[in-house]
């Protein structure tokens, strides 16, 4: 721990309703945020050194030698015992992910997506100019592999599944046996497969599993980046990591592909990775009192709602459905209960649901669900 305030507290709702950013600036002054997938934290000791270095030293210029991939090579070997290969660096991993998608998915392919999941990944199949091929996840909100296993071999030769993992909205990781019997069906069947894991330092660092550490793997990419874990979304980098069999092809990418980061954003990045692991598990730490403290204002508050809260990032999903709010509760709530939830139905398979981000103080957390509870 690094202080007596825990990094989740240490922020009053003053000091972030003064925040220019998407998450307290898109609303007015009455509204409680919970929707878009950014925390309420201050920034980790090692990131706010960069930027009073670069404040210092004006040092803005185009990125050069910032061992940004190494920094990443090395947490990951201490996090996950796992060393990644070969790492390209894009501006954000959206921009990875269709990059990798049109690299490995032939002409006239398919992308085949597991909705719910992060709307955007909707809009990449459609820049990649591949079909959308949805297989939803099972009624236990994980993936369902047998379904997969049908569009695999439907679509066997020409396509190209995209996994989050862990999965958004539900925070579901993929467990060893899902993500291995989703390699043998790639393998088995010609399908590429293109992963985000841009919140798996969130993930339980036992327990995770890197899609690439699984056998059977060597052909896929996968996309990441410190902006999740360390809330950095305003500072543009993430990584392209090839498997083995994958690296000839993102080395003959063109050059302008790596060239959207930014140099103080490889640098910020490469500090997270190395020196802002103890924050990181500070704000694990705040997550899992705050999944806790969940539950039990669910059950006061939501009594009949069903929520899906995995343990892999900060993002609850909300089944409202009993409520009867229609196919967007996000709408009705915000105007009802001045709360701002992200909508369902732009998941996919979504109609009836909300996503809840929960990486907030236990006060606002608790107002949060006070105020949904008075109006359901």
């Amino acid at each position: 721990m690094m202080g007596s305030v825990r990094p989740l507290s240490a922020l009053s709702v003053e000091d972030l309703r003064a925040r220019t950013s998407m998450k307290w600036s898109t609303y007015g002054p009455d509204v409680l945020p919970a929707w878009v997938a950014e925390m309420d934290a201050p920034l980790a000791p090692s990131v706010s050194a960069v930027l009073a270095d670069v404040a210092r030293t004006g040092d803005l210029g185009y990125p050069a030698a910032s061992g940004f991939d190494d920094a990443f090579r090395d947490f990951a070997e201490r996090r996950w015992d796992w060393r990644p290969g070969f790492a390209l660096p894009v501006a954000d991993v959206m921009i990875g992910v269709v990059e990798a998608l049109r690299l490995v998915t032939p002409p006239g392919g398919a992308v085949i997506v597991s909705p719910p999941v992060y709307p955007p990944f909707h809009d990449a199949v459609r820049l990649a100019g591949a079909e959308p091929v949805r297989v939803p996840l099972g009624p236990d909100f994980r993936l369902d592999v047998d379904a997969l296993a049908e569009a695999f071999r439907r679509h066997a030769g020409r396509a190209t599944f995209l996994l989050c993992n862990p999965h958004n909205p539900t925070s579901y990781p993929g467990t060893f046996e899902e993500l291995s019997r989703i390699a043998g069906l790639a393998a088995e069947h010609g399908v590429r497969v293109v992963v985000d894991e841009i919140h798996a330092p969130l993930a339980d660092p036992v327990s995770f599993v890197p899609y690439l550490r699984v056998p059977g793997t060597d052909d896929a990419v996968v996309v990441t980046s410190a902006s999740k874990a360390w809330n950095l979304a305003g500072i543009k980098a993430a990584l392209m990591v090839a498997g083995t069999a994958a690296r000839a092809e993102l080395e003959d990418l063109p050059e302008l592909v790596s060239h959207g980061t930014s140099q103080v954003g490889e640098r910020i990045q490469a500090a997270a990775w190395s020196d802002g692991v103890e924050w990181l598990d500070d704000v694990r730490a705040d997550l899992a009192v705050n999944r806790e403290l969940l539950h039990t204002l669910l059950a006061e508050h939501l009594p009949r709602a069903r929520a899906v809260v995995g343990d892999g990032s900060y993002l609850a999903w909300l089944d409202l459905r009993p409520y009867a709010l229609g196919d967007d509760p996000a709408a009705v709530l915000l105007e009802r209960a001045g709360v701002a939830l992200g909508s369902g139905p732009p998941f996919g398979e979504g109609r009836g649901f909300a996503r809840l981000n929960y990486a907030t103080s236990p006060t606002v957390l608790t107002e949060l669900l006070e105020r949904l509870g008075r109006v359901l």
